[in-house]
């Protein structure tokens, strides 16, 4: 399957480079800024030390005590595993793995890197403290789903008529479908017959204590900090996209951009890609094409774009180093 995924990211990236008229783009006398490109990785590293907030507080309302540095270090290197590193757990469960791992001065033995990275896990086996990991991280990344959402459905309201006349309309039946889904998640906890429902489910599969996590998610008033953070990651995700953009001397409307990386952020989540790979390229050149965007340049943004992703997450390689240093 990993091989596959390579193959499709491939032949995306080519579909989309294939139409780039190079002589033309050669004749335009296109000069790289790069100082976009620099606000871009700082943008990336700001949006990316907010999501690992979110994160550690989540694990946090689990019982999970780590260090700030600790979530940094553990949130970046998944990162970069979900950047196409060979694993077969991901990035994610990496992180809610290392994470519900003991205190760092423990001297719980350590697993061999390769152990960690391609294990089988059975989270009906798995320890209490191993399932509360992976509760918080799922809720993190619901809530990083909410954010994008969010996010697109702004984005489809200020600019969907370019797509379509229903657009628009289309904009605000999703904001309203995620806000809806927020305070229903809300309601659900706040009152007592659901309440003690779902404390009864988290009973019987073994983490009574991952309530706390649905509360620091859903709970008010945490709610409105956690959907502000999750859509403002989002929202300077786009920003970082714009300045790709400025680079090569070009701009796109906000809400063109604010379109088309949430669609892309959920064609994502589809396993056809390697970390969005061709992907991003051939779906952000044909949305932004809508607007007026030359869609060479918006490949190439593309294309700058997921080196820079790759370029802030890759300091934490010394983390997966010294990892395999403990563990040897």
């Amino acid at each position: 399957w990993p091989y596959i995924r390579v193959v499709l990211s491939v032949l995306l990236l080519w579909l989309a480079v294939r139409n780039i008229d190079w002589k033309a783009l050669k004749e335009s006398d296109i000069s790289i800024q790069p100082a976009w490109l620099m606000l871009a990785i700082a943008i990336m590293v700001l949006n990316n030390l907010m999501a690992t907030a979110r994160w550690g507080w989540l694990m946090r309302s689990v019982g999970l005590m780590r260090s700030n540095f600790e979530y940094v270090t553990l949130y970046f290197t998944g990162g970069l595993i979900n950047q196409g590193l060979p694993s077969t757990i991901g990035g994610d469960s990496y992180r809610a793995i290392e994470g519900s791992r003991a205190a760092s001065n423990s001297k719980e033995p350590l697993p061999s890197l390769s152990e960690e990275l391609h294990q089988t896990l059975d989270l009906n086996k798995a320890p209490p403290r191993l399932r509360l990991g992976f509760v918080a991280t799922a809720l993190d990344r619901i809530l990083g789903l909410i954010g994008n959402n969010i996010l697109g459905a702004v984005g489809l309201i200020l600019g969907g008529a370019m797509i379509a006349p229903w657009g628009q309309s289309v904009g605000w039946l999703a904001l309203v479908g995620m806000l809806g889904s927020v305070v229903l998640a809300y309601v659900f906890l706040r009152l007592s017959v659901t309440r003690k429902l779902i404390q009864n489910l988290l009973n019987k599969l073994g983490m009574p204590g991952a309530i706390a996590a649905l509360d620091r998610a859903f709970g008010w008033p945490d709610v409105l900090p956690q959907l502000l953070n999750s859509t403002l990651i989002h929202l300077l995700t786009t920003v970082a996209f714009w300045c790709c953009l400025r680079a090569y001397g070009v701009s796109a409307p906000l809400e063109a951009l604010m379109v088309g990386l949430p669609a892309l952020g959920l064609l994502t989540m589809l396993p056809i890609s390697i970390s969005g790979w061709g992907l991003r390229e051939a779906t952000l050149s044909a949305a932004l094409a809508l607007w007026g965007v030359d869609p060479s340049v918006s490949v190439m943004a593309s294309v700058s774009f997921g080196l820079i992703t790759v370029i802030v997450y890759l300091p934490s390689a010394f983390a997966l180093l010294k990892r395999r240093q403990q563990s040897v």
